[in-house]
């Protein structure tokens, strides 16, 4: 009997003391464990999306953007998802056939559709934009402007989306928002860096913006934002009838003045000869307006491709004489110095980058694109022969107008030419104003309640540490209920 007590006193497994300590032990185990998964589960990530619709003068391009709910700072971290080019002309094209802008954007639509989760459909809105070839149709006709309007407004209606407004924006809005794109991209508003100038040129107007220490002298030239906790305060102007295209009719109107039947042009190629309406030139706001006779003429348009010529009669059509500012860039609009580095995207892009001269110096760009307006039109088209004609003849004339801009207009010189950066996307978003319009607007719209963690980071780390040291307790009772003899009275012994 005495064996069989001293065997019992030295493994007690049936004790009350060492069940409790056991049952405590492996809940802290199964607690901890838990929480751990618990804790660092992964989180889903909720997006909110939103449409702009940027309606140029010579295309329309439909933006889907998303953006995590989690705002930061009240500004969405906005990215582009789809970018989906309507067919056909801008919608300012539509004026003699106005239902006909709504059905264009039908494609783009439906791959909105397909590419926005269909239970996010009725709360994504969707904005349109309108931007200079609008304004000219504005001035030019009015009702037409507002029937092509009220048609592109009942497609984007009858979508799912949450439509918010088709309307024609400001000159120093596309300049403004084009600049805050660049900036978003580049990351500045996140790094409270230094922020980047935009140049934005399209087919009918031209935009410069960016943060002088100067004083804004004009008002009219001066825009604020708030972004990222961060007040800034820019200086933007937009050009009317400075876009690339609308400059060639400038340009062709002077030379028009003096020609008969015939028009040899220094701006295109040499050996280049096409027959052409009158109309291709007089039908803008932008020139000034002939009799229908005059119109129903046509002219013989050929090119001798002197690059200096052609520069001399695309500066005619600026005046730098007045200003009645301290400094101007043409036209006698104000404009402080230009300073700091500039992205220039839109044609700007597209121009240099179809001539390769995306990163050369100021007379490297100069010198090449003298040596392609004066490459025989035959050789250009053998070249690049899937280019469109009407679109590769003129390469030589937008090439010396983007130069002549930005050095005689916009007082770039040789040596700070290299802060000049030809942009078309960042980080694979699109150069442009509507990511800038989109950042803006989210401003409006209230961030959702974002999915958390169970405890705060802190409270977890301490929760862990005390149940660690409570395992350790636990361990060190346990060894001691269960390494010594337990303490029985003789009597039990026995």
């Amino acid at each position: 009997m005495a064996d069989k007590g001293e065997m019992n006193a030295k493994t007690p497994w049936h004790s009350g003391k060492v069940i409790c300590v056991a049952f405590f032990f492996i809940a802290a185990i199964v607690t901890i464990v838990s929480i751990a998964i618990v804790q660092n589960k992964p989180l889903q990530q909720k997006y909110k999306y939103g449409i702009v619709l940027d309606a140029g003068s010579s295309h329309t391009a439909v933006y889907i953007y998303q953006w995590p709910a989690e705002k930061e700072n009240n500004t969405g971290m906005v990215s582009q998802l789809v970018k989906c080019k309507v067919k056909g002309r801008g919608i300012s094209s539509y004026s003699h056939d106005p239902a006909g802008a709504g059905r264009s954007l039908g494609v783009c639509l439906e791959k909105a559709k397909d590419s926005i989760p269909a239970v996010k459909h009725q709360e994504t809105p969707v904005y349109l934009g309108a931007t200079a070839g609008m304004r000219l149709l504005e001035e030019q006709n009015k009702p037409s402007a507002l029937e092509v309007l009220e048609s592109v407004e009942k497609t984007l209606q009858a979508s799912p989306f949450d439509f918010q407004g088709a309307r024609i924006i400001t000159g120093q809005e596309e300049g403004a928002f084009g600049w805050i794109t660049v900036n978003y991209l580049s990351k500045n508003f996140q790094r409270a860096a230094r922020t980047m100038g935009a140049l934005d040129l399209g087919g009918a107007s031209t935009q410069i913006t960016f943060v002088s220490k100067e004083s804004i002298e004009s008002p009219g030239n001066s825009m604020a934002f708030r972004l990222y906790g961060n007040d800034y305060q820019v200086y933007t102007h937009s050009f009317l009838c400075y876009g690339k295209d609308q400059v060639l009719k400038l340009a062709l109107e002077k030379k028009l003045q003096s020609a008969n039947a015939s028009l040899e042009d220094p701006c295109f190629h040499p050996g280049y000869t096409e027959t052409k309406p009158f109309t291709r030139v007089f039908d803008s706001p932008c020139v000034q307006d002939v009799s229908e006779e005059v119109k129903s003429k046509t002219f013989t348009h050929t090119g001798s491709g002197s690059f200096q010529e052609c520069q001399n009669s695309i500066k005619d059509v600026f005046n730098f004489s007045r200003c009645t500012r301290s400094q101007c860039s043409f036209n006698g609009v104000y404009q402080p110095h230009v300073e700091g580095m500039f992205g220039a995207f839109s044609a700007y892009y597209f121009v240099m980058n179809f001539l390769n001269l995306t990163g050369k110096s100021f007379e490297e760009t100069k010198k090449g694109v003298e040596q392609y307006c004066a490459t025989p039109w035959d050789t250009i088209r053998q070249e690049h022969p899937k280019i469109d004609v009407k679109y590769l003849a003129e390469y030589c004339f937008s090439g010396t107008y983007i130069l002549t801009l930005l050095e005689d207009g916009y007082n770039f010189t040789s040596a700070t030419w290299k802060d000049i950066h030809f942009i078309d996307t960042i980080e694979g978003s699109s150069a442009g104003w509507s990511l800038g319009y989109m950042l803006n607007l989210t401003n409006m719209i209230p961030a959702e309640a974002p999915d958390t963690p169970l405890m705060p980071h802190g409270g977890f780390v301490t929760l862990m540490l005390f149940l660690s040291l409570f395992l350790l307790v636990l361990l060190l009772l346990g060894y001691t209920f269960l390494g010594r003899p337990s303490c029985l009275s003789p009597k039990e012994i026995v």
